[in-house]
């Protein structure tokens, strides 16, 4: 089982950070009693700017949810085509190659889901497996390359394609100044992005095309753990007036309690050490959770770049920010031949997914 490629697209509303504070500085107006509070929190999550859905001063107009919600529907459409043809593109492989497709989001709702419409929009093959999975948030991306794996080592001469959707901005609760909203309103930002995964007896019907594509890793072996009793520390609360944000402080210790163990309790039964691996493609999660998971893993000489790189240009993308870090790894970071590495994100439930790779 191979990745064969990974990719992103994104709104053409590109904003810096001081930029979108003006804004929902304005937006909140005097129901925003403490604006300095607001902008430490949008200092403190190191993002410099993000894409949006639609022009800024738009939002304004959205009045319900299922006003913001037909707009999701009608965005996530756009943007999981341009992703998954540039995934199709880079890795050499054709729509009518592709066995299933999986597509992620916690950001929107659709039926039929947006992999319908994709199919549809692409003519892609009539006979596709397809599957939507809603709920998983931050941790799709890295359980969707998992689950899109699982697809080819049953049907070994197929391809599966992850795409993920996250249109964060559309969530927005004007009526929620709490803590987590306002930390919300900083940190996670919009966009998509796909991957091609491909069996081991996979053949493209171009195969001339194929053959010159520079592949990605290997998937050597995936795992997803559950913590018990955990479920209040990441979600959303959900009314008629759509999303409601829950993301609880208690997440960075969540992780440096379990993440390290949980890792070297999978490498270890792969038979592996976590001294084997010199390539991390961690979800971005935000500075706290990034700084926690480089304590839980030992991580302080610049492993985690990419992911704060990826955190920097464009926030966090909640399911799609692990497969944008996992596209710059493999275009701009790419380790030797050999080398062992982990793709992982966590996620409501709260849980984690580990992937086991082989560049």
């Amino acid at each position: 089982m191979q990745i064969a490629s990974a990719a992103s697209a994104f709104p053409k509303h590109y904003y810096t950070q001081k930029v979108l504070l003006e804004r929902l500085q304005d937006y909140w107006g005097a129901k925003l009693k403490n604006p300095l509070l607001l902008a430490r929190l949008h200092r403190n999550v190191t993002v410099d700017g993000r894409y949006l859905a639609i022009p800024a001063e738009e939002y304004v107009d959205i009045k319900t949810w299922g006003q913001a919600n037909d707009i999701w529907i009608r965005v996530a459409q756009e943007l999981g085509e341009q992703a998954l043809c540039r995934a199709l593109q880079n890795s050499g492989i054709k729509p009518q190659d592709l066995g299933c497709l999986l597509f992620t989001t916690v950001t929107g709702v659709a039926s039929p889901s947006i992999d319908g419409m994709l199919i549809n929009r692409m003519g892609l093959p009539a006979k596709i497996r397809r599957t939507p999975i809603f709920g998983l948030g931050c941790v799709a991306g890295a359980a969707g390359i998992a689950r899109a794996s699982d697809y080819v080592r049953a049907y070994p001469k197929q391809a599966a394609a992850l795409v993920s959707v996250e249109l964060c901005s559309l969530t927005l609760q004007r009526e929620d100044l709490s803590v987590a909203n306002l930390i919300s309103s900083g940190l996670f930002a919009d966009g998509a992005a796909a991957v091609i995964v491909t069996g081991e007896e996979f053949e493209s019907s171009d195969r001339e095309i194929d053959a010159t594509r520079i592949k990605g890793p290997e998937i050597l072996a995936t795992r997803s753990i559950f913590y018990p009793d955990t479920e209040d520390m990441m979600g959303w609360n959900i009314s008629e007036k759509g999303f409601r944000i829950i993301l609880s402080t208690e997440v960075p210790k969540l992780i440096r309690e379990n993440l390290g163990r949980d890792v070297d309790a999978f490498l270890a039964d792969n038979g592996h050490k976590r001294s084997e691996l010199k390539s991390w493609v961690l979800h971005t999660g935000g500075p706290k959770v990034l700084d926690a998971s480089a304590d839980a893993l030992g991580l302080h000489n610049g492993e985690l770049d990419a992911s704060w790189a990826c955190l920097k240009k464009v926030g966090n993308l909640s399911s799609a920010s692990v497969l944008c870090v996992l596209e710059d790894v493999m275009k701009n970071r790419r380790p030797e031949p050999g080398t062992l590495g982990l793709l992982a994100a966590m996620g409501p439930g709260f849980c984690s997914e580990l992937l086991l790779l082989k560049w």
